[in-house]
């Protein structure tokens, strides 16, 4: 018996020191991540110091940064998220106060249709409005044969104006998804107390149901204006005139003009300016309890 006791002691710390430490666990996970998205990225990064030429040099950035295309590009990309972005929390307030305070038939099946709108492809919501409002579409159509026309008067899509719809129309459900979560928190009392006080709808959106929502907004703000930067297949397919983001330039740069350096020197602006975005999201959305 008393060697028994003996040995368990001694079988339990031979099991302690076999144990694996958990950082081996952590090892294959990394090594994935590594290899899928830090190698090409570093590969990426290194490209842009290798001009065509040869050796090593930083000469592709003065380049780029100096060419008229980069800051349009730029420009064009700031100020299509940022307008994006305002659309979009405007209209998702909106439809979200709709959905969460205003009863209407199929109201719940609306909320559900919200989450399945955000696993649909970018391309598709642009093929859509290409379909109703292209200068082929249904509207264009139906006016030709009303009124006889060679083209119809809608033509706004080959614009800045159809990309920035057509991001408005897509990103909205990023929006309104944690809005409507921020909405079910909040209690009806509330409400109720506010109205029977004499409050008007405007003023208990203004000061009871806004205050709350303020950090939904932040969070789905923050991720609808990353999104947007980086968003090349609404863009590409409404086929715009003069349109120019970031993303259309580094493909235009590696694809069209077998420019290499260029076009990762755009990328690495681009994933840039994209992490320091997503750094400010994930900040706004741990804060909002997203």
């Amino acid at each position: 018996m008393a060697s028994a006791a003996a040995t368990a002691p001694a079988t339990a710390s031979t099991g302690a020191r076999r144990r694996i430490p958990p950082w081996v666990w952590a090892l294959p996970p990394v090594a994935v991540i590594g290899l899928v998205f830090l190698y090409p990225l570093a590969l990426v990064v290194q490209q842009s110091f290798h001009p065509d030429t040869g050796g090593t040099s930083a000469q592709a950035y003065g380049d780029v940064f100096a060419s008229t295309a980069f800051r349009e590009a730029l420009g064009t990309t700031v100020w299509l998220a940022a307008g994006s972005t305002v659309g979009c929390l405007v209209l998702g307030f909106v439809l979200a106060l709709v959905i969460a305070f205003v009863p209407f038939p199929g109201g719940k099946a609306v909320a559900r249709f919200i989450d399945v709108f955000l696993s649909f492809p970018s391309f598709l919501i642009t093929l859509a409005l290409l379909f109703l409002c292209g200068s082929v579409g249904v509207a264009n159509g139906l006016w030709t044969e009303a009124t006889g026309a060679a083209e119809g008067p809608f033509q706004f899509l080959t614009t800045p104006w159809g990309v920035l719809l057509a991001e408005i129309t897509y990103f909205t459900p990023f929006v309104m998804r944690p809005l409507l979560a921020a909405f079910s928190g909040i209690e009806t009392a509330q409400l109720e107390v506010a109205s029977s006080l004499g409050a008007r709808p405007a003023r208990i959106v203004r000061q009871v149901i806004l205050p709350e929502a303020l950090p939904a907004l932040a969070a789905g703000g923050s991720l609808v204006l990353v999104l947007c930067l980086n968003e090349f297949g609404i863009v590409l397919f409404t086929g715009a005139k003069g349109v120019t983001t970031l993303p259309m330039l580094v493909y235009s740069k590696a694809i069209l003009e077998s420019d290499y350096p260029g076009a990762c020197v755009v990328a690495v602006v681009n994933v840039l300016i994209s992490v320091g975005l997503y750094g400010l999201y994930r900040v706004v959305s741990r804060r909002a309890g997203a």
